[in-house]
């Protein structure tokens, strides 16, 4: 697996990394044993970047990532997880909870150190707090040795600036924004983002299944023209012998801007298809045409969390 470097972290990331929110049944119920074989998957495979969250499966991620990792050597793998987003619409960002929140996704994890902590889905309160209170705490948590880099993330765009602005971060993430139907991350971000040396991670290359043949969730808030689009750049990939998840994967990793894209899934062969798709050329001419397709609703997405944080 290629991998580039994180910002000015000395973290080499592999540009394709698991995310394990599919382990916290965020899609579908999952087995005990498809779950841990999932991460043994990806490890093999080089996606040595492991990013969860408290909030996947309330606790459900990490948990069974700490068991899938037990006897599983430390150096081998990178650990991201998050702080601050504990329900649909439970949020605590408070400097107590940053540092109980941090120890025990450790205890969970089996672990004495994270790689990466993120502070979650922030544009769901006001955001002057994580600059005055949370990142603080999280910087004093990073100097006593249990998190090794620190950052946000989120999906509205105006988020990063916000922050970035006020306080130094090593890295952000950002969701759902740099896909074959919304770039807005790279339109508006991301050279911001290179010009302070921060580093950039991506999620979401399949847009909550948007940009699969998979079952949409219930909960995905795409408008309708979005998804006719989608089934259609779906059936324009089938006709031509490929699949657009694969397409939307390949898109995402192409850009050396990207430091990594993770992606999620609680099925080995899933995973198994992105590591071989990783290491295989785009189809240039079809990719075109999914971009004309895509054209007449390109970058339209939805509201998250605060209005005036959007």
């Amino acid at each position: 697996m290629q991998t580039r470097q994180l910002g000015k972290t000395d973290l080499q990331l592999p540009i394709v990394s698991f995310g394990a929110s599919s382990l916290g049944q965020e899609f579908r119920p999952v087995q005990l044993d498809e779950a841990l074989r999932s991460v043994h998957v990806a490890l093999e495979h080089g996606m040595n970047l492991i990013d969860t969250s408290p909030f996947y499966g309330r606790g459900m991620s990490e948990v069974l990532l700490g068991l899938a990792l037990r006897d599983v050597p430390r150096e081998s793998y990178l650990l991201c997880t998050k702080l601050g987003r504990y329900d649909l619409d439970h949020f605590d960002f408070s400097a107590r909870r940053v540092k109980e929140s941090v120890d025990v996704s450790l205890h969970r994890l089996g672990t004495d150190h994270l790689d990466i902590a993120l502070c979650h889905d922030i544009e769901f309160v006001p955001m002057q707090q994580i600059v005055d209170e949370t990142l603080p705490a999280l910087k004093e948590v990073q100097k006593q040795g249990k998190v090794r880099y620190i950052g946000f993330s989120g999906y509205p765009q105006k988020i990063f600036k916000f922050i970035i602005d006020q306080i130094d971060v090593d890295c952000v993430l950002s969701y759902n924004q740099y896909t074959l139907q919304n770039t807005r991350f790279m339109d508006e971000t991301v050279p911001y983002l290179q010009s302070k040396g921060v580093g950039v991670m991506n999620a979401g290359p399949f847009s909550a299944r948007l940009l699969t043949d998979a079952p949409l969730p219930a909960w995905l808030k795409e408008p309708e023209s979005v998804k006719e689009a989608a089934r259609n750049v779906s059936l324009l990939c089938r006709e031509r012998g490929s699949d657009i998840a694969k397409c939307a994967l390949q898109f995402s990793i192409a850009n050396p801007a990207i430091t990594t894209t993770i992606a999620g899934s609680a099925n080995p062969e899933n995973i198994r298809k992105w590591a071989q798709w990783a290491a295989e050329p785009i189809d240039a001419a079809l990719l075109e045409e999914i971009l004309h397709l895509f054209q007449p609703v390109k970058n339209i997405g939805h509201v998250e969390g605060l209005a005036i944080n959007n």
